[in-house]
């Protein structure tokens, strides 16, 4: 195949659940080593690069920078390599799946035809699992396309590194800058769709982790999503008002294990549990005020502040369980918003885009869902998600996307353990929510389920 002949093909991800784990080549020959890998503090996601040893083919520096377009082929080819392996686990489980829906409308065909030989019982029950399994359908149809790509993909690899592999016998046999093109095309797609691994729609709540117990009825605490690798410190905020001091655990193993902490006291008191903290600083509501404050911790100061224009405060638009939480700051992957209500909006959520440096509105929106009578809320890759309420059952029923301004109401199970939720937030970071439960700090896992298309490429 020519180099200028071959349109590089879309890349189809799917990632359904948290949990990733470590690929390394397999059988990889003497002459070849570790380049180099890349994984997340979790271990999410693992990229690891093989490439021959420094000492072959170090004929010029033409051969070196050959050699150099076919390392970059072989780590995008290991790449594929995982990628192709989980869309065909998956395309597995989906496809037993639909032997089972198959024969389970089947049966359901049979009950109706002869529904007066089984009991009423039976009949709500073989329904009742077929509505279940009913939405695996147009999800395995998705993943016989994935397949199919994810194949196509490593077609034009293969091809691709065949080509530079008859470079290294015949020098100068095609152009060197429209090779390097290719590559670095190549290398941007696979780099930009990795990236996307880390987002995508909410389909699952776990059960309920418990860290500690401790504090009163209602609280906050949190980790920092923006802090550098090895900072795991722990942020700790008891009671909704009329309180100025922040702890500091040093990890998460001294939260746990210890009461060892470090005091900060902010300049004002707070309102609400919807603090973040984000990047080194902690972001609050001003107790009875629309003031959003940014305090930076290694300073000790104030290094911003400005209200937030019509926002209701002082128990005006609080979550359904109250406790002045009218305001409430969230971070997702892509940054810092504020989600309170206004009288423009007749009481109803407002979501709001903030420029974490000056505080400013970078974009607002409107939604349909009244904020008294939302349990509690939270903001996933740019989507806002609402509980149905803080105590006893709960679920989150309500989403609304900013990426469409759409809304739809979903059907998520989530575990309220202790029967008074008075904080949830989202951390892109853990991929976890962080819950203060009745005096009792939780933490749950989330699935998420994103297909990334050829127009995100």
């Amino acid at each position: 195949m020519q180099p200028s002949s071959k349109i590089l093909s879309l890349i189809v991800l799917v990632l359904m659940g948290t949990e990733l784990t470590q690929v390394l080549p397999a059988n990889p020959e003497e002459s070849w080593q570790v380049y180099s890998s890349a994984q997340d503090s979790e271990g999410r996601c693992v990229c690891t690069v093989v490439a021959p040893q420094q000492s072959m083919c170090s004929r010029d520096a033409r051969t070196k920078q050959l050699r150099q377009l076919l390392e970059k082929v072989q780590n995008m080819t290991q790449s594929i390599q995982v990628l192709d392996q989980r869309t065909q686990r998956d395309l597995q489980y989906v496809e037993k799946m639909e032997v089972q829906l198959r024969g389970l409308e089947t049966k359901f065909r049979q009950v109706e035809e002869n529904h007066k030989q089984n009991t009423a019982k039976q009949y709500k029950a073989i329904k009742a699992k077929m509505e279940e399994l009913r939405p695996l359908i147009p999800v395995l149809e998705e993943y016989k396309a994935d397949a199919k790509l994810v194949l196509q993909f490593k077609e034009e690899v293969q091809n691709l590194t065949s080509v530079l592999s008859e470079l290294q016998e015949e020098m100068g046999a095609y152009d060197y800058e429209e090779l390097h093109t290719r590559v670095s095309n190549l290398e941007e797609r696979l780099r930009a769709c990795m990236q996307k691994l880390a987002c995508g729609k909410l389909t699952g709540i776990s059960d309920p982790v418990t860290i500690k117990t401790s504090g009163s009825r209602f609280g906050s605490w949190m980790t920092d999503p923006a802090a550098p690798e090895g900072d795991t410190r722990v942020w700790y905020m008891d009671g909704y008002h009329n309180n100025r001091f922040v702890r500091e655990y040093k990890s998460m193993a001294d939260f746990m294990m210890t009461d060892n902490f470090t005091s900060h006291r902010l300049p004002h008191p707070w309102s609400g549990t919807g603090q973040v903290v984000y990047n080194g600083s902690i972001y609050f509501n001003k107790f009875q005020s629309h003031v959003i404050i940014k305090f930076d911790f290694k300073t000790s100061t104030i290094s911003k502040s400005r209200q937030l224009d019509n926002a209701g405060y002082n128990n005006m638009y609080h979550y359904a369980w109250g406790g002045h939480s009218d305001i409430d700051l969230m971070v997702d992957e892509g940054g810092l918003w504020a989600v309170y209500a206004t009288n423009q909006n007749a009481g109803n959520i407002v979501i709001s885009k903030l420029n974490p440096s000056t505080l400013q509105i970078i974009k607002s929106w409107t939604t349909n869902h009244p904020k008294r009578s939302a349990g509690e809320a939270f903001m996933i890759c740019g989507t806002l998600y609402v509980t149905n309420g803080y105590s006893g059952g709960t679920k989150v029923y309500y989403a609304y996307s900013t990426n469409s301004s759409t809304y739809e109401y979903i059907d998520i199970a989530f575990q309220n353990k202790y029967s008074h939720i008075s904080m949830l937030d989202y951390n892109p970071r853990d991929r976890a929510l962080y819950a203060w439960n009745n005096g009792h700090q939780v933490l749950y896992n989330v699935t998420l389920f994103h297909v990334i298309s050829s127009q995100e490429l």
